[in-house]
């Protein structure tokens, strides 16, 4: 996610405690946070794809999406 979208959330909730924020930018805020959330859960899922566990003897195990 691009640091100028990272400021507009960090603004838009600064501004939140100011004051009451409009329709307009309550949307803007959420729709912010989703696709911050949305980064975050795909950096991870990309972490975890190239992470492995060593076992006790030695092995390397994949980690796998638990069901």
């Amino acid at each position: 996610m691009e640091q100028k979208k990272i400021d507009r959330i960090n603004f838009l909730a600064r501004q939140s405690r100011i004051r009451e924020l409009t329709s307009e930018e309550k949307e803007e805020q959420a729709q912010l946070r989703q696709e911050y959330r949305d980064s975050i859960k795909l950096s991870l899922t990309s972490q975890l794809d190239c992470t492995y566990i060593l076992q006790p003897d030695g092995t390397k195990k994949k980690v796998t999406k638990s069901k």
